[in-house]
């Protein structure tokens, strides 16, 4: 059914974002040297697309096809399609194999059933040792969301906590709350809380 909805939800327009890289991904990732990363919930393909053309080799992950698919085709125009290699995954069954430099999970959401502490979890375990995982969230659903107003979303300490990392295995460099513009669907911008999750895994075991 997880896959069911997401392809749904991304019938219904041409273009559900907007192709470009997710503002935290730009201001956390820039300062890495490229290596492999994985993209959790890649979608459109806007941030594999942007880490490719960074030099890094990208896993990309998505539950629904329709997503993947154009994910494949905005790779393809940039350029980009033989650094990135995009795979279906519902990540409650089913995780990418591999280990990554980068790990990264922007708006791991989902209104559909999603044992997403279990997948930040998995998605902690990929990281070699001196990578990066990074995970980036929603504080609260958006004015217009009347449906889910009542719904409360972890912070990033709760994030952080719900990992169960490995005490002196992990440095955490960034855990903390952001603002953001987004336009709604009136076309007014509201101001959104959202939040930052950066962990970096220790180059020594302890």
């Amino acid at each position: 059914m997880t896959a069911e909805h997401w392809d749904a939800r991304y019938r219904e327009s041409e273009r559900l974002w907007s192709g470009k890289p997710n503002d935290a991904l730009v201001r956390e990732v820039s300062d890495l040297p490229p290596g492999r990363a994985l993209d959790l919930g890649c979608g459109e393909g806007g941030d594999a697309v942007w880490l490719a053309r960074r030099g890094w080799r990208v896993t990309a992950v998505d539950v629904s096809r329709v997503a993947l698919e154009r994910a494949a085709r905005h790779a393809a125009e940039a350029g980009v399609a033989e650094r990135i290699d995009f795979q279906q995954h519902d990540l409650g069954e089913s995780f990418p194999a591999g280990e990554f430099e980068l790990v990264s999970a922007h708006f791991l959401h989902s209104l559909v059933d999603m044992p997403r502490e279990e997948i930040l979890r998995t998605a902690a375990s990929a990281v070699v040792r001196g990578g990066v995982l990074l995970i980036v969230s929603h504080g609260g659903f958006p004015p217009w969301d009347h449906e889910h107003a009542d719904v409360r979303l972890p912070t990033p300490q709760e994030i952080l906590a719900d990992l169960h990392l490995p005490e002196g295995q992990w440095e955490v460099q960034v855990c903390a709350e952001h603002e953001r513009i987004q336009t709604g669907p009136d076309g007014t911008p509201v101001t959104r809380t959202d939040n930052t999750l950066r962990v970096r895994r220790s180059t020594v075991s302890r």
